[in-house]
């Protein structure tokens, strides 16, 4: 862990990774599909990213904050606005899912577990995503909620990665100590990057080691 946890990894981006980053952002991100179930999903092509978290967790928010667009993914204050698994395209290499929020949502009961099947549906079967990257409000941590989904990504051996949001609202000691705690949970769980990450769409904290984060997870792929 760095000296300042405020910013980022265990080992933090090089300036050239966060070049890679940033220019993977800077070009075109548009909406491509969204998919309300299994059977409307796009084709598996090039390497997806998908974005999961609690319902008003502000996974739309973080999006558009990565892309610079403000009106890219739709942001409420109404947890449960997103209803479906909505992909974006990032230039010509990357796409990115912002799904539906899981846990409380303003709607009927049937709706929230169609959605809650859907996710997990998706990262079970979508064999060109690369990693989930899993929003959790950095105010409250990982809740029972989180840890059932984390449970799944280990089952289906799928890659995921701890995004903290909200970071403006914590002090310098809180977030130490969240971090802290976020890494002793992850320990021994075997799908799990280790380096978790904090961030602020309010304040655009920790967006550029997000984007380097991704960069490096497509120069993994060779994509």
């Amino acid at each position: 862990m760095t000296d300042d946890p405020t910013n980022a990894p265990t080992d933090a981006p090089s300036p050239e990774l966060l070049e890679a980053g940033r220019l993977l952002f800077a070009g075109s991100a548009d909406f491509a599909t969204a998919a309300p179930a299994l059977g409307a999903l796009p084709p598996m092509e090039g390497v997806e990213i998908a974005f999961a978290g609690r319902s008003n967790v502000g996974k739309s928010s973080l999006v558009n904050a990565l892309t610079g667009r403000n009106t890219l993914a739709r942001t409420s204050h109404t947890p449960g606005r997103t209803q479906q698994l909505n992909f974006f395209r990032i230039g010509e290499r990357l796409t990115l899912v912002d799904m539906p929020g899981y846990g409380y949502a303003a709607v009927e009961k049937a709706k929230v577990e169609a959605w809650t099947k859907l996710i997990h549906a998706y990262l079970k079967g979508r064999s060109n995503l690369a990693r989930v990257y899993l929003l959790i409000d950095s105010r409250h941590g990982l809740k029972e909620i989180d840890t059932d989904l984390l449970d799944g990504l280990d089952k289906a051996a799928v890659s995921y990665q701890i995004v903290l949001t909200k970071g403006d609202a914590l002090k310098k000691a809180e977030i130490e100590k969240r971090i802290a705690g976020i890494h002793a949970a992850l320990a021994k769980r075997p799908a799990a990057y280790p380096e978790v990450l904090l961030t602020s769409s309010r304040d655009d904290r920790g967006v550029a080691e997000l984007r380097a984060s991704i960069a490096r997870l497509l120069q993994e792929r060779g994509a």
